[in-house]
C-alpha cells in the first residue's frame, strides 16, 4: 500500500553559495522551484523526513530550513500572482513495478 502524501512548502535561508547550491539540487531533484529558495513538494512522511535528513547535513547554525505541510484545503487556497505554472492538484499516482 502507497503511503499517503501531502504537498509541502521548503524554504531555505543560506548564506553560503556552495551550501546553498546543494541544497537546491536535493530540492530541485524532488520537486518544484516556486521562487529562489522555495520549493513546493508532494510527498509521503518519511520522504520528508529523508529529505530533511539530507539538507541538514549540509546546514550550519548560521542557515535556516522552514517545511510547511499544507492539507488539501490549504493548498488549494495558494495565490499565485503569476497564476501560471503552479498547479496544486494532486499529482497522478505512479506505481512502481517490482
Amino acid at each position: 500500500m502507497a503511503a499517503e502524501k501531502h504537498w509541502y512548502l521548503f524554504c531555505y535561508d543560506i548564506r553560503e553559495p556552495k551550501r546553498w547550491r546543494q541544497v537546491f539540487k536535493k530540492l530541485k531533484g524532488s520537486g518544484n522551484h516556486i521562487q529562489y529558495s522555495i520549493f513546493r513538494l508532494n510527498l509521503s512522511k518519511a520522504q520528508v523526513e529523508e529529505l530533511r535528513w539530507e539538507i541538514e547535513k549540509e546546514l550550519t547554525d548560521e542557515d535556516d530550513l522552514l517545511i510547511v505541510r499544507l492539507c488539501q484545503s490549504c493548498a488549494q487556497r495558494v495565490i499565485d500572482s503569476r497564476e501560471h505554472e503552479h498547479q496544486w492538484h494532486e499529482p497522478q499516482p505512479k506505481f512502481d513495478i517490482f
